[in-house]
C-alpha cells in the first residue's frame, strides 16, 4: 500500500483529486494534502510520501521549482496541469507521468498502476528529472532528449540516435546505430504519437522508423534502412510512406 501527497495551489482541485483517490484508488492507503508550494515542501519533509501528485502551475514557486528546492527525493511524481503543451511534451519525453485537469479517473488509475509496476526504476528518477529540466530549457522540441526507462535503469538518447522502434506486445524494442537494443514497457502507439512530429514514420502496426535512417523505399513494399535492414510496409500505409520518404 502507498502513501501519497497532493500539492496544489487550488483547494477545489485538491478536494476533487482527493475524492477520486479515496473512493476509487485503493492502492493508496494514506493521503495527505498541501495548499501551495511552500506548504508542499513542509508536507514532503513531514510525511515522506511514496507518491507525489504535483501541480505544475503555482504562484511564487512552480512544481518544477519546488523539486529543484529539494536536495534529493525518494518518491514518485505524477504531475498535474490544466494545460501547457510544451511542458507536457517535455514531461513525456522524460518518461514521467502527468494528469491533465480535470483529472480523468481511468487516467489516474493507469498512472498509479504504472508507478507501482515500475517503482524500482521510477524511484531512481533523478536522471529523468534532470532530463526534464534540460528539455524544458531547450529552444525547440527537436532538441528534446528521450528517456527510456527499463528494468536496469533509465537511458537517455538524442532522437537522431534512434534508428527504429519495433512493437513487442505491450513493450517497445528500440534499435540504435551503434548501441545495443533496449526494451521499454510502453506500447509502440505511445511512441508513434510522441515522435510523430520528429521525423518518425509508422510504416506498420509493429514498426516505427526514423526517416533520417531510411535509405530508400523499395518497389516490393519495403523500406531499406541505412543499416541494410529491409522492413515491410503495411499495404494500407504504402502510398503515404512512399510519399513521405520521397519528399
Amino acid at each position: 500500500m502507498l502513501s501519497a501527497l497532493i500539492v496544489d495551489d487550488e483547494a477545489p482541485a485538491i478536494s476533487y483529486l482527493q475524492g477520486l483517490i479515496e473512493r476509487r484508488v485503493p492502492q493508496i492507503s494514506v493521503l495527505h494534502t498541501a495548499v501551495g508550494a511552500k506548504a508542499g515542501l513542509e508536507a514532503i519533509a513531514t510525511h515522506q510520501p511514496d507518491l507525489l501528485f504535483l501541480d505544475i502551475e503555482m504562484p511564487h514557486m512552480t512544481g518544477f521549482e519546488l523539486l529543484a528546492a529539494l536536495e534529493s527525493w525518494d518518491f514518485g511524481i505524477i504531475y498535474t496541469t490544466a494545460f501547457d503543451e510544451y511542458a507536457i511534451k517535455a514531461i513525456k519525453f522524460s518518461a514521467l507521468d502527468y494528469l491533465l485537469k480535470p483529472i480523468d479517473l481511468e487516467e489516474l488509475k493507469t498512472a498509479v498502476a504504472r508507478f507501482i509496476a515500475q517503482k524500482s526504476v521510477i524511484l531512481k528518477q533523478n536522471s529523468m528529472y534532470k532530463n526534464l529540466l534540460r528539455n524544458l530549457a531547450a529552444k525547440d522540441e527537436s532538441e528534446f532528449r528521450l528517456a527510456l526507462p527499463t528494468r536496469t535503469g533509465v537511458y537517455l538518447f538524442d532522437l537522431h540516435e534512434i534508428v527504429r522502434v519495433e512493437s513487442d506486445a505491450n513493450y517497445s524494442q528500440f534499435y540504435f546505430e551503434k548501441k545495443p537494443k533496449i526494451l521499454v514497457a510502453r506500447t509502440l502507439k505511445e511512441y508513434a504519437e510522441l515522435l510523430a512530429d520528429h521525423g518518425f514514420i509508422r510504416i506498420h502496426k509493429s514498426h516505427l522508423v526514423n526517416k533520417s535512417h531510411v535509405a530508400s523505399y523499395l518497389a516490393e513494399g519495403k523500406v531499406l534502412m541505412r543499416s541494410g535492414h529491409e522492413i515491410e510496409v503495411s499495404r494500407r500505409r504504402r502510398q503515404e510512406v512512399r510519399r513521405v520518404i520521397n519528399n
